[in-house]
């Protein structure tokens, strides 16, 4: 991402499919944050992982089952959870929906 791209408009990314129901779009970047927006269909499942970066994810639509380091919990759009660095972490879809996830440094893993 350039420093001119700082208005970014949805409907000018396209959405990358990550197979099982899940797909996902890079919104934005620098080389300390990344905010992606990911849609999941009912059922969907982000499996458990891990990873270096500090996470923080907003539930914007939808409902999940949220596991970090072996604790659950249902979560609901407006609901948030943060994931620090390292730490397991996944998703199970129990409602269509889609999270925004935010991620310290970016994930150049994602692009």
């Amino acid at each position: 991402m350039t420093k001119t791209n700082t208005l970014i408009e949805d409907q000018e990314i396209e959405w990358t499919d990550l197979g099982d129901g899940i797909r996902r779009k890079v919104m934005a970047h620098n080389p300390d944050m990344m905010l992606t927006k990911v849609d999941f269909q009912s059922g969907s499942i982000g499996t458990l992982h891990h990873h270096p970066h500090t996470q923080a994810s907003y539930v914007s639509k939808g409902k999940f089952e949220i596991t970090i380091s072996g604790i659950s919990k249902i979560l609901s759009a407006g609901d948030v959870y943060f994931v620090p660095s390292g730490e397991i972490h996944g998703a199970l879809c129990l409602e269509a929906g889609e999270l925004i996830d935010v991620f310290s440094p970016m994930r150049a893993d994602f692009l």
